[in-house]
Parts: structure tokens; C-alpha cells; sequence
């Protein structure tokens, strides 16, 4: 018997192997098999069964066993992850890699028999204060939330509300205070009361315009609502909708931290467990919500990127939220986008897709306004929230005490008093962007990148500042000298949310201030106590990057400020004014979600520039119309489309000498074509933006075409030259459809 197996490495197509059928079960498509490579074993998932190989049987080894009787995929999805492979351009073996959990990856079994979880015995429940060491903060900790538990609580419950509680476990099982559960592995099972769910019109009319659809029907939607309009509203109607169909429901999100407030909310509503798929869960956990969604155990999966490859029992819904952002574009290996996966896969399974955001792609808006998606808006606020009021500050001339300039300190104090809360934008972590000395101008540059080094402050007095760079991660301790004078004294250049966090403390120090960056949120669960903490109110001042900027709903925030936006009017990137504007009206979309009025100040040495303006106002619809008369004017997506080749390596001319005969190699192909190649460009190659990052030399070479099937087409007649080509051997190359950054 002939079987082709999906195997990791590059292998654009599946390779032949032989099965004894006398040895024990036959491979099913779609099932995984463990199979010889060079000298050693791999797993890898058989996608065709042909009558026969193209190869002299001879050569072709045999599989060494047969891991599953039932297939993990079915033929449906099975297409979907060869499309992926051949649209993209990857390996075959590569996708399936990222449809697998790392668990089946190593060939470990399918069936789950649930995550363990932890409740107090009987003789735990009898167990006093008195019995716990006056000094253990740790067992004090956990026992309490054991004691306060309804329900066994799991390892990610207890990771969500410890900072360390495994230690303490064990003596509790030890001295038989701890029964062990096997539960469901699902990432919170409280349900809660059901809140008293109302749509107004215009919500309940996309609901309405989604669940109308005729069964089997594929329909891709547009769901355009201003910030607080209630859209998490209408997807929880739409999957109700769903469900009472008997259908599953597939939901990404694009940040991890968004995760645990959509699955309180998802639970409470629909009054059901929901699976979850991010990277901030442990193996098993994946593997858990996996197998749940795919023998049909829950109705829904909620999740980020990764999760568009998982299998359902039954999938009749797909719902991405804030499509626009750019996390769901993979930006390493496989260089996938999860938004148009997820279209293509509804478009197999013929059922709807529905795109959500406040400030909706250029792409996808362009599709809505075209007639290719359905048109969905909402216009209005919930709960008669008001809009906040948009201003402008110009900082020309002004006097700017570290980044913040004194209409927008007065704004905050009048704020304050009144009883609101502040949140304070500023897009750079860390203390300063630049460490220079004052004599001789030296700056702390990174040794690896083209990039200077941020400074950090140490947490702790007795601990030294250090320098990070934000781009390869190397760490160094600040110099109490100047490396190249010897000078003791430095100018710490720039803002960032370490330094306006320890101003505004000086300057408001009856107030409590919260940061939220990557640096404050690391540790697990972190994320949500900060989160909770501006939610109820207990944090006056917040100040944060693009992590505060979508999905969370602080309804006593009254004054928005962002306090540098300029870098986003002039970046080398031609999407970078999309990519601002966004930015802007998601983090102003912060205010006045409440009761109150909300108010938003937006400092900027550029009050002109038209694009600006335009935004703030016309709004964003405006804002896109403008954009996508330049982008059609410059041949730019979404009137082009594109496919970006990136070469890197330790010596500049062997990144260029590569792509340079790739160019040859694709206007030679494009000669031969003739005619059938009008409108084919090819640019570069060209340094990337930052040239050189982790050692390494980075170039680029952009193909484009109005046609996306010419664009395929030709790569699809060179590829095999470059898989062949020795000079692939020198260079990390890669491959990157529809890229969504230039750098």
C-alpha cells in the first residue's frame, strides 16, 4: 500500500512511503503515522492514499507503525490545510505542524482524559487557621481560595489568581486535606448569573442579518461598530443563534489578555463552558480544548491566532474581533493570516464569517463597500453612552515636562478631582529610548541590531539600571561611564512608560498609578489584576502601550491622553498612517464608556497634517476613503497584490548576491510568459528598513500584480530554482504573502 505522509522539513509536496497491510492497522487519511527519515524517526499525517508512487517501490522505505485508527481531520479540513500550504507557499509538513498540537506532534495519544483540579476533602474542610504556619503566606493564600471554591479549581485557575501555590499543594495532599479531580481542562468553568442581555436595533439587526442565512450558506460580514457600541453583544447573539442550531462556533481575538474577560463573559451569557486556545496555556491544556472541540464537547472555541487550524465536530459560525489587527498575521515561518484563513475556511464549509472591528482593515473595507462582504454598522454607543470629544493639542513651541505638556497636566487634575480616571497612552516601554553621554555624544547602541538600547530602571534600589533592546532582546547593564570618554554623566533621551509613570506619581502622589506594558504583565495572571485594578476603579491613573488599547472596557475612564502619535504620520511603511489611525481611535475609544463624559488629547507637533485632521474630524470612514484614493493612485493593496521574499544572513552581499538571482531567475520567467505577464513588477532588492538585527543582514525583493493568480503563477515556476539554488545555503530566506509590515 501506497501512502503520502505530510512530513516536517521542505517538502512543498507529501512524501511516498510503503505499509505492509499484514503488519496491523491500515493508515486512515488524516490519521498520523510514525515513519522512517534519514536516520531517525519522525510523525507525520498521511493526506492521499494513491493506487500507486511515481517512485521505484525499491526506494521507498516503509512506515514503522500507525498511530491512529480514526482520522483528526476530515477531508474537508484536510483541503483547507493543503490550500493553506500551496497559497502561502510552505511546506506541507510545515502547516500541518502548526495545525497540531505539540502533544500529537510527538506522537503522544489523542484520547484526553481530562486535566487534574483540586477542592478541599473532608478532613480539609475541618482544617482552622490555627493549623497553618502564622508565617506560610503561601498555604494561608491557597487554602482560602480552596475554601472559598465551589468547584475544583485547575492549574490555570490557580495560576490566574497564585503567584505560587505547587509547593503548598502538595503538603496539603500529603497531609489529606485535597481531593483530585479530573475535570474538563476548560479555562473557567464559572458560569455565573446570566446578565439581562437586551440588543437595540441596530445590534439586534446584525444578529438578525447573520442567523437569516439559509443552511449551507457561506456569506463573509462586516461588523463596523464605534468603540463601545457593544459588539461582543452581537457576536454572543449571533452564537446563540448558532448554538440553538446545534452548530459550534469558532471566536479569535487578537491578544492573550483579552482572553480571560471574553470567557467570563462568553460563560455568563451563554450559560455554558467554552473551550480556549492560546499560547499561554501548557501543552496539555491545548491538547485538552482541542480534542473538546473536536468530538463536539463544547459549542465554542474562543482563541488567538493558532486556534483558526483547530477541527470542530460541527463549525457554523466564525467570528474574528478587531480584524484589523495586525497579531493576526503570523510574522514568523509559516507567515500566515488568520483573518483570511478564516475566510477561506468558512468559504469550504459554507457557513458565514463575520469581521468585526471599529476600525476595519483597508482591505476588508474596501471588500464591504465593494458588495463582496455584507455591510453591518453600528453607529451607536451602548447603554447610551456618548462618543468622546476628539481635540487636537499643538505642542509647537510648548513646554513639555517628560513628554507631557501643561494643558494636558491641567486636564488630567481637573479630570481627577471630578472623580474620573486618566489613562495615558505612550507606545514605548522601558525608561528612555536613548542613554547618551553629555561630553562626547557616545549613544548606547545594541551590538547586534541597528538600533539603540532602551534603558530600564531597576526595581529595586540596590539593583543596577539596565539596557534592553526591544528588538533581539540582548540585555547589557548600564555603564556608570562613558565607554568612549569616560565621562560620568548621562542625558536620558526620550519617554518611555517607566519614566512617565515615576512623573506622574511625583506629580499626582494622592493618586494611584497603574503601568501596563509588556514588562508589568510577564508573570501569568498578571495581566487581569492590573486589568482589574482600572476596571473597578481602584487605580486613578492609568499609562500603558497598544495593550491598553483594545477590547477592554473601563467605564470611569473620562480623559484619554496620547502623548506621541507622530511617529505613525511619517513611517517607512506605507501602512504605517493606517496603522496610527487605528491606534488613535482604539485607544481613544477608552472614554466616557460610562455614564460620564469622556474627553481625549492627542499632543502632536504636526496639527495640520491632513490625514490627522481628516481623522479626527470626518472620523475614520473619511480617513479610509482618503487612504484608498492614495493607495489607488500608488498601485498599492488593495488594488495590488503582493508577495515579499526576505533573505538575511551574517555577510551583506551573500543576502544580496541571493535575491539578486532570484530577480533574474523571476524576469526571466516573466520574459518566457510574455503578454501574460503585463503588469508584473518586481522591485528591489533593497535593504530592509533596519538593515542589520540580531547579526544578521536583512534585504527584501517585492513582487506585485493587480492579478493575484499571475502573482502565483510565476513564483510558483521559480520556486523549485530556489529550494535548488546553493546560494539558499548561505541565507535564512523566507516567504511572505500579502505581508503586512515592510520592515
Amino acid at each position: 500500500m501506497i501512502i503520502q505522509v505530510a512530513v516536517p522539513g521542505p517538502f512543498l509536496t507529501p512524501l511516498d512511503y510503503l505499509y505492509d497491510l499484514t503488519e496491523g492497522p491500515k493508515p486512515v487519511l488524516g490519521g498520523r503515522v510514525r515513519i522512517p527519515f534519514r536516520n531517525k524517526e519522525r510523525i507525520g499525517l498521511v493526506m492521499n492514499l494513491p493506487e500507486q508512487s511515481d517512485y521505484d517501490p525499491k526506494k521507498i522505505k516503509t512506515v514503522i507503525d500507525v498511530l491512529d485508527a480514526e482520522p483528526l481531520f476530515n477531508q474537508t479540513h484536510l483541503k483547507f490545510i493543503e490550500w493553506a500550504a500551496q497559497y502561502y507557499h510552505e511546506p506541507i509538513g510545515e502547516v500541518v505542524q502548526a495545525a497540531l498540537p505539540k502533544k500529537l506532534r510527538a506522537g503522544e495519544a489523542v484520547e484526553v482524559e481530562g486535566l487534574p483540579a483540586w477542592k478541599l476533602s473532608a478532613s480539609g474542610k475541618k482544617v482552622t487557621p490555627n493549623d497553618l504556619p502564622k508565617n506560610a503566606k503561601h498555604q494561608i493564600a491557597l487554602y482560602n481560595l480552596l475554601k472559598q471554591a465551589s468547584e475544583p479549581l485547575s492549574v490555570s485557575q490557580l495560576n490566574g489568581q497564585l503567584e505560587s501555590w505547587r509547593a503548598s499543594l502538595k503538603k496539603f495532599i500529603e497531609a489529606g486535606w485535597i481531593d483530585e479531580h479530573r475535570g474538563l481542562c476548560l479555562a473557567d468553568t464559572y458560569l455565573g448569573e446570566a446578565p439581562n442581555h437586551t440588543l437595540n436595533d441596530e445590534q439586534q439587526h446584525a444578529v438578525d442579518a447573520v442567523a437569516s442565512l439559509p443552511d449551507k450558506t457561506f456569506k463573509a460580514f462586516l461588523v463596523e461598530g464605534v468603540t463601545g457600541s457593544g459588539k461582543t453583544e452581537v457576536y454572543l447573539g449571533m452564537i446563540e443563534q448558532a448554538i440553538k442550531q446545534g452548530k459550534q462556533a469558532l471566536v479569535l481575538v487578537p491578544e492573550i489578555g483579552l482572553t480571560p474577560q471574553m470567557v467570563s463573559r462568553f460563560n455568563a451569557f451563554l450559560q455554558k463552558p467554552i473551550a480556549t486556545l492560546h499560547s499561554g496555556m501548557n501543552d496539555s491544556e491545548r491538547l485538552c480544548a482541542w480534542h473538546l472541540v473536536r468530538t463536539g464537547q463544547v459549542s465554542v472555541l474562543l482563541g488567538t491566532r493558532s486556534a483558526i487550524f483547530a477541527p470542530f465536530k460541527n463549525l457554523g459560525l466564525c467570528i474574528i474581533d478587531e480584524e484589523h489587527d495586525l497579531s493576526f498575521k503570523q510574522q514568523e515561518g509559516f507567515r500566515y493570516s488568520a483573518r483570511d484563513l478564516m475566510i477561506r475556511r468558512a468559504f469550504d464549509l459554507k457557513i458565514p464569517v463575520v469581521l468585526g472591528s471599529a476600525t476595519p482593515s483597508l482591505e476588508t473595507l474596501h471588500n464591504a463597500k465593494a458588495g463582496r462582504y455584507g455591510y453591518l454598522q453600528l453607529k451607536l454607543r451602548a447603554a447610551n453612552a456618548q462618543m468622546p470629544s476628539i481635540k487636537l493639542l499643538d505642542i509647537r513651541g510648548e513646554k513639555v515636562q517628560e513628554g507631557v505638556t501643561a494643558p494636558l497636566k491641567n486636564a488630567m487634575q481637573k479630570h481627577l478631582e471630578a472623580g474620573g480616571q486618566v489613562l495615558l497612552f505612550l507606545n514605548r516601554r522601558g525608561f528612555a529610548p536613548v542613554l547618551m553621554c553629555h561630553d562626547c555624544g557616545w549613544q548606547a547602541q545594541c551590538p547586534s541590531c541597528d538600533a539603540n538600547m532602551t534603558l530600564h530602571q531597576a526595581a529595586f534600589p540596590s539593583s543596577a539600571d539596565t539596557l534592553r533592546c526591544h528588538h533581539c532582546g540582548h540585555q547589557a547593564f548600564a555603564p556608570q561611564a562613558c565607554p568612549s570618554c569616560e565621562c560620568t554623566e548621562f542625558v536620558k533621551i526620550g519617554q518611555g512608560t517607566e519614566r512617565l509613570t515615576e512623573t506622574v506619581t511625583e506629580w499626582f502622589p494622592k493618586h494611584r498609578v497603574v503601568r501596563i506594558d509588556r514588562d508589568t504583565t510577564r508573570l501569568k495572571g498578571k495581566m487581569k489584576e492590573l486589568t482589574d485594578l482600572a476596571r473597578s476603579g481602584e487605580a486613578d491613573i492609568l499609562i500603558g502601550t497598544q495593550m491598553l488599547a483594545k477590547g477592554h472596557h473601563f467605564p470611569n475612564v473620562t480623559l484619554v491622553g496620547l502623548i506621541d502619535i507622530d511617529q505613525g504620520l511619517f513611517g517607512a511603511d506605507f501602512r504605517a498612517p493606517e496603522r496610527m489611525a487605528q491606534l488613535v481611535l482604539q485607544v481613544a475609544g477608552r472614554a466616557g464608556r460610562g455614564e460620564k463624559a469622556g474627553e481625549v488629547l492627542i499632543q502632536t507637533h504636526h496639527p495640520d497634517h491632513p490625514m490627522l485632521r481628516t481623522l479626527v474630524s470626518q472620523g475614520y470612514d473619511q480617513f479610509a476613503i482618503e487612504a484608498l484614493k492614495e493607495r489607488k493612485l500608488a498601485s498599492l493593496p488593495p488594488f495590488k497584490y503582493q508577495i515579499m521574499l526576505r533573505a538575511e544572513a551574517h555577510l551583506a552581499q551573500d543576502a544580496r548576491h541571493f535575491l539578486s538571482e532570484l530577480k533574474q531567475a523571476l524576469l526571466q520567467m516573466q520574459s518566457e510568459q510574455g503578454a501574460d505577464s503585463n503588469g508584473l513588477e518586481i522591485w528591489g532588492p533593497v535593504s530592509a528598513p533596519m538593515e542589520r538585527r540580531q547579526g544578521r543582514y536583512r534585504y527584501q525583493l517585492l513582487i506585485q500584480s493587480a492579478q493575484r493568480s499571475q502573482l502565483h503563477k510565476l513564483w510558483n515556476q521559480v520556486e523549485p530554482y530556489v529550494y535548488s539554488s546553493p546560494l539558499a545555503r548561505k541565507v535564512r530566506w523566507s516567504i511572505d504573502v500579502d505581508p503586512q509590515e515592510m520592515n
